[in-house]
C-alpha cells in the first residue's frame, strides 16, 4: 500500500462497476459501454482508474458484461493500478452479486467501490485520499463520499441522505429533499458479505441497513461533482470541465 493514506486500515483494492448495460444512456450504449463514455477527453473508466491509482490503490477489480470485450481492451496494459477483470458476460449480477463473485480478489478486509458514472473536479486534496484516510473500521461498517445535492451537476432526483454533525448518514424519507447525493464511491467492510449465499443481489439494501444501526458514515466531497447518466448530462459535464480551466 502506497504511504499516501495515514490510517492503519486502509484499502488496498478497488471494486469498479463496469458491468452495466447503461440503459439510459441509449443510444450511445447502444454501441458503447457506457464507462468508455468520454468526458473532459477522457472514458468515465480512466478518470475512475486514474483516481484510484493516484491515491496509493494497487489494485482494481473491473466487472464486465455489456460489451465486455471494448472494456477489456482499455484496460489492456495498464500499469496502475493492477486490473483484475471479472467477467459476468454470461450473466449479470447487480452490484452485490458482482462484489461476491469477485470477493476472493478483494480480500478479507475493507475495499473501496466505484462507480464509473460519477466523476469530480478536484478539491485542494485528492477526495480519494481523504476518505482512506478518514475510514475508521472501529465505529463504520461502510463509509460514503457524499456531495452537496445542490451544487453537483446531473442530479435530477432530490438527494439520498443527510448527514449528522458525527458524519452519519440517514436516509432521506418520502416527499423529502436531502442535502447530499451518494458520489458511487465509498468504503465497506468484506465482513459484511460473510455468509450471503444469493448469486444475483443490489448494493443500496446495505447502505441502509448500516445506517439503522448507526455504522454509515458519509465524508462530504471537496470540489464539484459530476453525475453522468444521460446523453444531456454528458454535456452538461463538458461546459462544467470548460470552465473549471478557463
Amino acid at each position: 500500500m502506497s504511504d499516501v493514506t495515514t490510517g492503519a486500515h486502509a484499502p488496498f483494492a478497488a471494486m469498479v462497476f463496469a458491468a452495466g448495460l447503461g440503459t439510459r444512456m441509449r443510444p450511445i450504449t447502444n454501441t458503447l459501454p457506457k464507462p468508455l463514455v468520454e468526458v473532459g477527453g477522457r472514458t468515465m473508466l480512466d478518470h475512475t482508474l486514474d483516481r484510484l491509482a493516484a491515491a496509493g490503490v494497487g489494485k482494481a477489480v473491473v466487472n464486465v458484461h455489456w460489451l465486455p470485450d471494448m472494456i477489456i481492451e482499455q484496460v489492456r496494459g495498464r500499469a496502475a493500478p493492477q486490473i483484475i477483470i471479472s467477467d459476468e458476460r454470461e450473466k449479470l449480477l447487480d452490484q452485490g452479486g458482482g462484489i461476491m463473485k469477485a470477493m476472493g480478489h478483494l480480500g478479507p478486509d475493507a475495499f473501496i467501490i466505484c462507480n464509473t458514472d460519477a466523476i469530480w473536479l478536484e478539491g485542494p486534496r485528492s477526495n480519494l485520499r481523504r476518505m482512506m484516510e478518514a475510514w475508521n473500521p472501529e465505529k463504520m461498517d461502510i463509509l460514503l463520499l457524499v456531495a452537496a445535492t445542490a451544487t453537483s451537476v446531473g442530479v435530477d432526483w432530490p438527494g439520498d441522505f443527510h448527514m449528522d454533525a458525527d458524519g452519519r448518514l440517514t436516509k432521506r424519507q418520502e416527499r423529502v429533499v436531502a442535502p447530499f447525493v451518494y458520489s458511487g464511491f465509498g468504503v465497506m467492510k468484506a465482513d459484511l458479505f460473510r455468509g450471503e449465499t444469493r448469486e444475483i443481489f443490489p448494493l443500496s439494501p446495505f447502505f441502509f441497513d448500516a445506517a439503522q444501526r448507526g455504522r454509515l458514515f458519509g465524508l462530504r466531497l471537496e470540489g464539484q461533482w459530476l453525475h453522468v447518466g444521460t446523453p444531456q448530462a454528458i454535456e452538461e459535464a463538458e461546459r462544467t470541465f470548460i470552465r473549471s480551466v478557463l
